[in-house]
């Protein structure tokens, strides 16, 4: 993958998380907790693994998780 498509695949998975999280008002915090994690994680995960799709699963699986736990 090049750059410029990593960095337009990464531009589109912000975008769609902040559109995502415009739909989260009727959550608990936990649940927007979870979400952001989720969504963070993904990032990180595809940007360390250089967009690896099991990467991207894993840290957004991770960050899930964090997410969840964090008050």
């Amino acid at each position: 993958m090049t750059t410029t498509t990593k960095r337009i695949a990464t531009t589109v998975l912000v975008a769609t998380l902040v559109i995502a999280l415009s739909g989260c008002s009727n959550m608990s915090r936990r649940d927007r907790n979870t979400v952001i994690g989720a969504g963070a994680g993904a990032v990180g995960g595809s940007l360390l693994t250089h967009g690896s799709a099991l990467g991207t699963i894993g840290g957004a699986a991770v960050g899930g998780i964090v997410g969840h736990q964090v008050n």
